[in-house]
């Protein structure tokens, strides 16, 4: 398939299937949040001259993404107040979530953490708070809305407006606080969210999500009942398939973590960093989502699981060479950056896809945060000690032993792809209203 081919198709797809260009929107809206809580923001906390030690305790202030398990099955359960009857279950907390996320914007916007470092944190906290229950929202909304068979195409639309939404929160916003201030910078991402709550407005709701929800078990039950759930469909397989969700992105947290460091230490400017891993790159994590849903649509989804594998983990070598060769020199940085951003972001929809088809209907948000929270947590944590590894033995050997990790892993996507096939019922026909 030739370049202006693949793109007319995915512009037929937008324009024949309004769940495909709400999703766009709704995925840009989903990228916003997750920078501004911390990382864009550690920059207007240095210029107020808040202390290092002081930053690095606030980048827990991105927890509630960690742990939005624990209340995403009461959004499942619970119709949201007023707009559950006039949006639906799923599309009405889509959009109190993204309210949330604008006043929370707003609050931080109206700081000032020279002074009163408090009220910007408590904002940052509610903010997370919202972006996570906004990413919950919308996960779910995509699992049940897409057409059947096409969850790959329906999670490389998501994936697409979340970068552009990513890219927003971070060169954007950096640009618009050096000309017009960090209180402008911050209104102007609230406004940004709009995008998103005019796509959930237009976009169809899954008619089993227009009936009011009237059983409401106790707070134990709606917790467990998503675990329990998933694990008695899973049967024996829910181990393996667990602890390959789990390890499957630990080598790209371990990486991410170390990858700016490295560009630092080999005196990569500002300037260039910025081009590569953020206007360059950009385009290149797109060519790697869209390759991964054709990749999927031909080679089946476990096998296009184990290429992911085998391909993100692999990947970390050309840090790995870059490190090694030791030069400043923008090419082989480019080249470098490129490879690993390709597989990353390849990777990135393979995994969602695949977690997306182990997801019910009926429970979708809440089992798919179960697992994009299992995903997250042992390779977040386990980042907090690659600073001590690089110390030790330095960032080529680093990157390697970030590279072996992928191989138990790879061999357990084999073992699970000739074990197991997903059955779900997310993948069945869905009745759009």
């Amino acid at each position: 398939m030739t370049s202006s081919s693949a793109f007319a198709s995915i512009l037929a797809h937008l324009r024949d299937d309004r769940r495909y260009a709400a999703m766009v929107g709704l995925g840009f809206s989903s990228g916003i949040p997750f920078l501004l809580v911390y990382s864009t923001q550690s920059a207007w906390l240095s210029e107020a001259g808040v202390p290092i030690q002081t930053l690095g305790v606030l980048a827990e202030l991105t927890i509630a993404y960690k742990f939005k398990f624990l209340w995403s099955p009461f959004l499942d359960r619970y119709d949201p107040p007023l707009l559950g009857s006039l949006l639906g279950r799923r599309r009405g907390w889509i959009v109190v979530s993204q309210l949330a996320v604008i006043l929370a914007l707003c609050g931080v916007a109206f700081g000032d953490p020279a002074h009163v470092l408090a009220w910007t944190v408590a904002f940052s906290l509610v903010l997370g708070f919202a972006g996570a229950t906004q990413d919950v929202t919308i996960d779910g909304w995509r699992i049940v809305a897409a057409p059947p068979g096409k969850q790959s195409l329906m999670t490389a639309f998501s994936e697409a407006g979340y970068r552009v939404g990513s890219f927003v929160a971070g060169a954007v916003a950096l640009l618009l606080a050096d000309r017009y201030g960090w209180r402008v910078s911050y209104l102007c991402m609230a406004a940004f969210i709009a995008v998103g709550a005019i796509s959930a407005f237009f976009a169809p709701e899954p008619e089993s999500d227009l009936r009011i929800r009237r059983d409401h078990p106790g707070f134990v039950e709606t917790v467990v009942a998503p675990i329990r759930e998933l694990v008695t469909r899973l049967g024996p397989m829910a181990i393996p398939v667990l602890v390959l969700i789990a390890g499957f992105r630990m080598p790209g947290y371990l990486t991410s973590a170390m990858a700016m460091p490295l560009f630092k230490s080999l005196h990569i400017s500002d300037t260039e960093i910025a081009t590569v891993t953020k206007v360059f790159g950009f385009w290149i994590s797109l060519g790697g989502t869209f390759l991964a849903t054709f990749v999927v649509r031909k080679a089946g989804l476990m096998a296009s699981l184990l290429i992911g594998t085998v391909a993100g983990s692999a990947s970390h070598l050309a840090l790995a060479w870059l490190a090694a060769d030791g030069r400043a020199d923008f090419i082989p940085f480019a080249i470098a950056v490129s490879i690993e951003g390709f597989a990353y972001a390849f990777a990135q929809v393979v995994l969602i896809t695949y977690m997306s088809s182990l997801a019910s209907t009926e429970l979708a948000a809440s089992q798919y945060a179960l697992l994009t929270s299992l995903c997250a947590l042992p390779g977040s944590f386990l980042a907090g000690a690659s600073g001590f590894a690089i110390a030790r033995v330095g960032f080529e050997t680093f990157f390697i032993g970030t590279s072996l990790i992928g191989v138990p892993v790879a061999l357990l996507a084999w073992f699970v792809w000739r074990k197991h096939r997903p059955v779900t019922t997310s993948a069945e026909p869905v009745t759009i209203g």
